[in-house]
């Protein structure tokens, strides 16, 4: 099997790939610091998957560690790189804590990526690089306008690395811009895990549901959209997770000759704040308590994706409807009240 090497393989995005990856015969390791995550999300992985994946507790801010985790492993083929701070509100408040530690930690894969001759390179990329476009559904070739968050910087400026890093190196490279992933695991043995208040909507919403939280904020209501509150292109987060092993596979069986490929992965609707409200309403039969607040910094007006690109490159075609993707959000948040010491205890089994 093919050793892929994922960081932030703890986080959420990263062990639903894990798990697509390992359903699909390849072999991975993980590294993640846990800064932003648990590590107990693994054992969640083991349970679906039936392996157990090692995970590097390494900071990829940290050369020397992150060398040392190449040298052990010299049969690595592929990396994808999901480790970053994501936040854009924490992002507009602490800037150069997200330009340290997004950047700092790809410019040291990229220098592995040349030390040990690693062929193909997969980038955690996202909607946020097109700013506030001036034409949706954006497609691939949409010109990027400027970011409305440091955090949107960081993803431009990655991508602006990985370009110039491609034309001066043999290593083939995929951007992958994806939108909003929401949702879980269908078996709800993983999910989005937010370390503190949540800044994303949907956790927001389910631990609003649940009670952990008590409203919901819709960031603005005067937005030139359809009912006044922010678009997004909800996606769900099992068919993102398959769109990584499809990128792999597509370097990796030699379909594209160019040195670096870019990707939109959304399905190409837009929904507004408070259109997903009223659908999770909807489909769980939760009535969620929620208030219209002043618009929030950082905040794009309205981005969805056109998705033609990844479809007939790709062969991706997302299958996870809104409903799904807040039905299956909403039984995770219900597994992890029923199951809340789990991520501190060893002794409780998810079984």
């Amino acid at each position: 099997m093919k050793k892929i090497l994922v960081t932030g393989g703890c986080g959420y995005i990263g062990s639903h790939t894990i798990v697509d990856l390992v359903e699909n015969d390849f072999d991975v390791i993980s590294v993640d610091n846990n800064s932003r995550s648990s590590a107990r999300i693994l054992e969640g992985v083991e349970k679906i998957t039936g392996k157990k994946v090692k995970n590097y507790k390494v900071d990829l801010c940290n050369f020397d560690d992150t060398f040392a985790i190449f040298q052990e492993n010299e049969d690595i083929e592929a990396i994808i790189h999901f480790a970053a701070f994501k936040s854009v509100s924490e992002s507009v408040e602490q800037p150069l804590l997200y330009f340290e530690n997004n950047l700092q930690s790809l410019i040291n894969l990229l220098k592995c990526v040349q030390e040990f001759h690693i062929p193909y390179f997969v980038f955690s990329s996202s909607c946020t690089v097109y700013g506030n476009p001036d034409v949706i559904p954006v497609t691939e070739l949409t010109p990027p306008k400027p970011a409305e968050s440091p955090y949107g910087y960081t993803k431009q400026m990655g991508e602006q690395i990985i370009n110039e890093f491609s034309k001066a190196n043999p290593a083939q490279c995929v951007l992958l811009r994806y939108f909003n992933p929401v949702g879980a695991h269908p078996s709800t043995h993983i999910g989005e895990l937010p370390i503190g208040k949540p800044a994303n909507l949907v956790p927001v919403i389910t631990q609003t549901a649940i009670g952990k939280l008590s409203q919901v904020t819709v960031f603005g209501d005067n937005y030139p959209t359809r009912d006044g509150s922010c678009m997004r292109d909800f996606i769900h987060v099992c068919d993102i997770a398959h769109a990584h092993t499809l990128a792999v596979q597509f370097l990796m069986e030699g379909k594209t000759n160019k040195r670096c490929e870019v990707f939109n992965l959304g399905t190409g609707n837009g929904v507004t704040v408070l259109e997903a409200i009223k659908a999770f309403e909807k489909v769980t039969g939760e009535k969620l308590n929620y208030v219209i607040g002043d618009r929030r910094p950082g905040d794009v007006v309205a981005i969805y994706a056109n998705n033609d690109y990844a479809k007939s490159q790709l062969g991706w075609d997302p299958k996870y409807t809104l409903e799904d993707m807040l039905l299956t959000a909403w039984k995770w948040e219900q597994r992890l009240k029923v199951d809340e010491k789990f991520f501190q205890s060893k002794s409780i089994d998810l079984n």
